[in-house]
């Protein structure tokens, strides 16, 4: 069953995006990942705060995306991104028939 990994990123420091951005992309594809949205201009239509940048991957599965998130190749790609942004990841499940109520 596919996945998404949906990630909001701000990059406090936008110089090692350029190291940061081929490894991330190299490194989901390697795994099966498929960007969906890449940045975009997001739009708040509810809520409250700052919508930062979007980016949106799917994967074949909840196990794909976790061997992705946990692979050596990312962990590059990770340690470059994470002391120069504030970020929100989150991987939900793609199958919305098991999560309707009965009728």
């Amino acid at each position: 069953m596919s996945c998404y990994l949906i990630s909001e990123i701000e990059w406090l420091d936008t110089e090692p995006m350029k190291r940061y951005l081929p490894l991330v992309a190299l490194s989901k594809e390697k795994y099966g990942g498929r960007y969906l949205v890449r940045g975009g201009n997001p739009r708040l239509l509810e809520g409250e705060g700052n919508v930062k940048r979007m980016v949106v991957t799917e994967f074949d599965s909840v196990e794909q995306a976790m061997r992705w998130w946990n692979s050596p190749e990312y962990a590059q790609a990770k340690a470059i991104r994470q002391p120069v942004t504030k970020c929100r990841v989150v991987l939900v499940e793609g199958d919305i028939e098991r999560e309707l109520p009965d009728a």
